[in-house]
């Protein structure tokens, strides 16, 4: 006979098997005429970015709880190539690279999965995704037709189908929709090539809806037909869905990229993003029964060597990738956080409910770093290659890190050390003595030597500090570019017979020897240490008592520091921590006479050590436009759109804007984009584009540099002085643009978080020759 035991055990196993049944059934998600529906209902996708690569493993189920209990329903997750294929064939799909447990595990939380896999994904990571090796072939062309591209590209899009196919909705999993590229428009507009990568993606099995993003003026140069599109912002959703309506009238309305915060790039401020405007915004896309997706809703750490960098001008970006997120670096809720959970309960759909909060995870202070060994960088160097150039990071075979490249200089005068360009900071010795340093960020490619009395070696030492992720400058080969040349008294000699060290870090280190660090002097190298720690909860290293470099803790590589800041500290996540002893390592370029390092339970975020952008108006620059006559004159409207240009082509090198007024009477202007076309229509490269003159800049209060105007960044900006003095209009702005071409048109794009600075009245001169005293 059955007992009432029995009989309960039963019905939980009834009620389990029901659940269960119901999350494994297939379920049918589709685009319709004016919203997607999910088993023939509509359905708003509340979704948030977090990206698995930079979530220790460990705190994945926590962050999406999160997500969870802000009122979330969906994730966004990109898929990066070179986590899954860091060697050509090698792939892998677990631990962190586990992408199928991170969608189970969103699946077991209640949450859809947006699936971005590239093969491109920017994301401000390294190279955008894309692996180092794609680099080893010198023709290649990234994003295109090339024959070896879309071969590796199939390749990996077929691997991504067999881990992630079968976790579809269709197959009963929790993948909703997959990204075809991404932004591609603003790269290229071969609309077959994005066909041929949406063709891999389904033969991969993937059944589901597929689409593409894009900002809302690059829509249209890569929306082919029968692909959903989808438009990302970071304000004024009313203009931005016109836009994206004017390229698909019909279909729902989603964002996919929405921006709450923004990201960090060494040596500028820390970004912040408005939340009452944040709110309002996506109060607005709810009230209209828009979707969409926040960029980041957790931004997380980009641990390693997996920060990238922009350019043109070359900015790395920190390690932090805090990016002013509703969920903060560590995974706590930020006042952000709590505003969107107040918003998103009035927007619930039925029979849905908001979880719990869960509980703020514990930050810890350790004891401090007890540093006790060394190992100089020159005592532990690798196996050279020899050359008679120097060769580049990725002709070594070498993925990230440092190359030295070692050769003799014959005794001689002062001379002028010269490169074609280095990628992207190099020290620069003789006989071992430090003499200078070089600095992509700031185009400082000579240096000065002394003069020598007898034979000197010259050792450089360059680091990688991310390949480009974004734009026309990602075939960013590592280390020094073409010949070196030394220059004396007017003679140049071209330097050869080098000695190639590559010197592998991050994931994966060149050994070394320690010695006790008592007696050793400061200098490019590892040093060696250990701390205890009470618990296993994160912590914060701080290393502004550094200088540049990596640092270590059992093992896993943190990422990149670098004392300019903004970021001076380091997240630790407490799954990678022991109770007890753990041990320290850190890489540091310049070494220290006394190392030292503790943890704190807040980070720096927010601390810029170097002096901040030097202004593009050089002593004695003047504009003058007496004998000048405009090529063209205007009245933008006041709008946050994309302002459209057409003139009479004129062939021209130099280029200036100046703005007459500003749309309210306010004496500041400020300018997002500017793109060039030519007499055919079409965008004008702006990979060699270089700022010679602007009247005024904010560089104090705000990085409103000149140069933001073609940094492909839609926030940031040029803005003119304001904190300090605020000289009236007019404010000229002059760009060479590296060669002649015919002009034909512009496209502005104007200041999009907020509408101050907005130009009303210009003029643009065109010349082939620069400017009257510029």
């Amino acid at each position: 006979m059955i007992n009432k035991k029995q009989i309960a055990a039963i019905f939980v196993f009834l009620i389990f098997s029901l659940q269960l049944k119901a999350q494994t059934e297939p379920k049918k998600f589709e685009i319709g005429p004016q919203s997607f529906e999910l088993n023939g209902k509509p359905f708003i996708i509340r979704c948030g970015e977090m990206h698995f690569a930079r979530i220790p493993k460990a705190d994945w189920r926590h962050r999406l709880k999160m997500a969870k209990a802000m009122g979330l329903n969906t994730v966004c997750a990109y898929l990066f190539w070179n986590m899954h294929e860091p060697q050509p064939g090698q792939f892998n799909w677990t631990g962190q690279s586990d992408a199928a447990e991170f969608c189970k595990i969103a699946k077991e939380e209640g949450l859809y999965v947006i699936l971005r896999p590239g093969p491109y994904s920017c994301a401000e990571w390294e190279f955008g995704g894309f692996p180092w090796w794609l680099l080893k072939d010198k023709t290649m062309q990234l994003r295109t037709q090339h024959p070896y591209y879309l071969e590796r590209a199939k390749k990996y899009l077929l691997e991504v189908g067999k881990h992630l196919a079968p976790m579809q909705v269709s197959n009963g999993g929790n993948i909703l929709m997959v990204q075809v590229e991404n932004e591609y428009g603003s790269y290229g507009n071969d609309k077959a090539y994005m066909n041929i990568i949406k063709s891999y993606i389904k033969e991969a099995g993937f059944n589901v809806p597929l689409f593409h993003c894009d900002g809302p003026s690059q829509l249209k140069n890569d929306h082919p037909d029968g692909l959903f599109a989808v438009v990302n912002f970071g304000s004024d959703p009313e203009d931005n869905f016109k836009a994206l309506t004017k390229i698909q009238p019909e279909g729902p309305l989603m964002c996919g990229e929405y921006y709450p915060g923004w990201f960090d790039s060494w040596g500028r401020p820390h970004h912040k993003g408005d939340t009452k405007r944040i709110v309002s915004e996506l109060k607005y896309m709810l009230d209209h029964k828009a979707s969409f997706s926040i960029y980041m809703v957790h931004g997380g750490t980009s641990f390693g060597t997996y920060s990238g960098a922009n350019a043109p001008p070359y900015l790395p970006q920190t390690s932090s990738y805090d990016y002013d997120a509703p969920i903060d670096e560590a995974g706590n809720p930020t006042p952000k956080y709590y505003e969107l959970r107040k918003l998103f309960s009035n927007y619930l759909q039925e029979g849905e409910t908001l979880p719990e909060i869960p509980a703020a995870k514990k930050i810890q202070t350790t004891g401090p770093v007890t540093f006790t060994a060394f190992a100089g960088l020159q005592q532990n160097l690798p196996q050279p290659v020899l050359s008679d150039t120097a060769k580049l990071m990725e002709d070594l075979g070498q993925d990230f890190g440092c190359v030295l490249y070692q050769t003799q200089l014959k005794a001689g005068q002062k001379a002028s050390l010269q490169f074609k360009e280095i990628h992207d900071y190099a020290l620069v010795y003789l006989d071992k003595k430090l003499i200078g340093t070089l600095d992509r960020r700031k185009n400082n490619f000579s240096i000065s030597l002394p003069a020598r009395t007898k034979n000197t070696v010259l050792d450089i030492l360059v680091e990688a500090t991310g390949r480009v992720n974004y734009g026309y400058a990602m075939l960013d080969h590592k280390g020094i570019h073409g010949q070196v040349n030394l220059i004396s008294n007017g003679v140049t000699t071209e330097l050869k017979h080098w000695k190639n060290y590559p010197i592998r870090l991050g994931d994966h280190t060149i050994p070394v020897v320690y010695k006790p660090l008592a007696g050793q002097k400061p200098g490019a190298g590892f040093y060696k240490g250990n701390f205890t720690a009470v618990t296993t909860e994160d912590t914060y290293l701080n290393l502004s008592k550094w200088n540049k470099g990596l640092v270590w803790v059992n093992g896993h590589c943190l990422g990149r520091f670098w004392n300019i800041g903004p970021t001076q500290t380091m997240f630790l996540p407490g799954s990678w921590l022991k109770t007890g002893k753990n041990e320290v390592i850190v890489f540091d370029l310049y070494g220290t006479a006394k190392p030292q390092m503790n943890s704190t339970s807040i980070p720096i975020l927010d601390q810029v050590n170097e002096q901040q952008l030097q202004a593009h108006k050089k002593k004695g620059q003047q504009w003058t436009g007496s004998g000048l006559t405009p090529h063209y004159k205007g009245i933008f409207e006041n709008s946050s759109k994309w302002q459209d240009v057409k003139f009479s082509p004129v062939s021209a090198r130099y280029f200036c804007l100046e703005a007459l007024s500003e749309q309210k009477g306010q004496p500041y202007i400020s300018v997002a984009e500017i793109v060039l076309l030519d007499e055919k229509g079409k965008e004008i490269p702006r990979t060699n584009w270089k700022v010679v003159y602007a009247d005024s800049e904010e560089l104090s209060g705000d990085d409103g540099s000149a140069s933001n105007v073609f940094d492909l960044q839609f926030t940031s900006i040029w803005h003119t002085e304001w904190e300090n003095s605020s000289p009236k209009p007019p404010h000229q702005l002059v760009i060479d643009l590296g060669a002649s071409y015919k002009i034909g048109g512009m496209k502005l794009l104007p200041r999009q978080d907020n509408p101050n600075g907005r130009i009303k009245n210009y003029q643009l001169y065109f010349s082939t020759l620069p400017f009257k005293g510029i």
